[in-house]
């Protein structure tokens, strides 16, 4: 357990060296806080809370890239060579890392809802445990994502093209960018294929609308089962050494981590509760804007 928690504290250290890491960890979701409270809220406190989880998702996903780059860097730089002749396995290193990332995660959520509540004058955070709960399972299973394309990956090219295509669909389809009420019916069909949304839809219900756990299992449920799928993948395909090519069919792998997400799609094509949750807060947020234009006198 001592060994564990020195190589977190390493862990932690070698990720504050880490410009990407720092960036879409620290720079890219704070940044993003003030563009969505600013412009897309306009400064309305009913509105940055509607964004808030959103911005606090972007958080969350940006995990993945900086963990997925951080630690193909170090396989390429020899770091994790220097680890591997010490009695450390690929599960430590793995958990470590995870460990780490949420460590460095939470300190950031809490700067975005310090800005909302003294700039921007959002009194509620809505439900705070089921807050907590999502960012945890949201961060571990990101980084687990993030685990997963560090491993299949042999060189830093190859992880930013990578990262680029699960990126793009992550935020733009699962209501991350745009409110899921502005994209068309065949967007919100795909979107509910997508992990994002699902951390999207959880923490907007949790900070908007104040939904207790129990009303956000679906959304829970989930992220875990991808987290623990997608970490067992990845410690399947872990390598210390640059020179170890991963082959083409141990990739497959990475397919599976798929899986539970193709069952709930499914599942919500059906019943359509996330998105139907989606439209209400969409919906209910707009309504204090009409209602709080002036009347026109009459005549």
């Amino acid at each position: 357990m001592r060994n564990f928690a020195s190589l977190t504290r390493m862990r932690i250290q070698l990720a504050l060296r880490n410009k990407m890491f720092f960036f879409f960890s620290v720079i890219f979701p704070v940044g993003m806080f003030f563009v969505y409270s600013g412009i897309f809220a306009k400064s309305h406190p009913r509105g940055v809370s509607f964004f808030l989880g959103p911005v606090i998702a972007l958080n969350v996903m940006g995990s993945f890239w900086g963990l997925s780059a951080m630690l193909v860097t170090f396989r390429e730089q020899g770091i994790l060579r220097r680890f591997h002749v010490s009695p450390v396995t690929a599960t430590d290193m793995l958990a470590s890392s995870i460990l780490a990332n949420y460590v460095l995660t939470l300190p950031t959520v809490l700067i975005e809802l310090l800005f909302a509540r003294a700039i921007f004058h959002v009194n509620t955070f809505g439900d705070p445990i089921s807050l907590l709960v999502l960012v945890t399972v949201g961060t571990v299973s990101f980084a687990s994502l993030g685990l997963v394309v560090a491993s299949v990956t042999n060189t830093m090219q190859e992880t930013q093209v990578l990262n680029q295509l699960i990126w793009l669909p992550l935020i733009f389809l699962s209501g991350a960018t745009l409110p899921m009420g502005y994209l068309p019916k065949s967007a919100q069909d795909v979107s509910v294929f997508l992990p994002a949304t699902y951390l999207v839809s959880g923490l907007q219900n949790a900070v908007f609308s104040s939904f207790p756990v129990q009303k956000i299992l679906v959304q829970l449920v989930s992220l875990a089962i991808w987290a623990v799928l997608s970490f067992f993948v990845a410690t399947q395909l872990f390598r210390w050494e640059p020179e170890v090519k991963i082959p083409r069919r141990a990739k497959l792998w990475a397919a599976a981590t798929v899986l539970p997400f193709l069952f709930f799609g499914v599942w919500e094509s059906q019943n359509r509760q996330l998105l139907n949750q989606a439209q209400a807060a969409f919906h209910s947020v707009e309504e204090p804007d009409k209602t709080s234009q002036p009347s026109k006198p009459a005549r």
